[in-house]
């Protein structure tokens, strides 16, 4: 069943990219007792994440913070290898912690998988972009596959 309002995020471990190579982050440790954006994305390095979704969190970061947000997170069914790429080729910096999700563990969770299999992309996480306050969800949107709306920085920012 796909996550929604208040519901609580599930426990999941995900993995950060650091200077020393790759590090664990707990669900818990991301966002018990802090308002956290946490967005999800299908794929690093793919056309409307990286020219539109992460650029749009980046822009937005401070706007976000203005209005309370403590953290920015992008979960993608991605390596941390690859999510800490994609963050140093987006420019993301201290605004968004890139959270790689490899074996879609976190995203199974949440009920918000996407098999592209058939397409030979695997199991992917669906695109979405929720507000999450002490653990707790505040606000979900989920785009329909290949939608680019509902998701945006833009959107959650006008949500708060």
């Amino acid at each position: 069943m796909t996550i929604k309002v208040g519901d609580k995020v599930p426990s999941a471990t995900l993995n950060i990219m650091t200077e020393d190579g790759p590090d664990a982050i707990t669900t818990d440790d991301l966002l018990v007792g802090k308002t956290v954006a946490l967005f999800g994305v299908p794929g690093a390095f793919t056309p409307t994440c990286s020219a539109k979704h992460v650029p749009g969190f980046v822009a937005n970061a401070d706007a976000l913070k203005a209005k309370g947000v403590d953290a920015i997170g992008c979960i993608s069914v991605n390596d941390p290898f690859v999510m800490g790429a994609w963050g140093k080729d987006q420019g993301v910096g201290d605004k968004v912690m890139m959270l790689a999700d490899g074996s879609a563990k976190f995203t199974k969770a949440a009920g918000l998988e996407l098999d592209l299999t058939e397409r030979g992309l695997g199991v992917r996480c669906q695109r979405f972009a929720m507000i999450v306050k002490d653990g707790v969800v505040q606000s979900i949107e989920i785009d329909a596959a290949g939608a680019f709306d509902k998701t945006s920085a833009e959107s959650v920012l006008s949500s708060l």
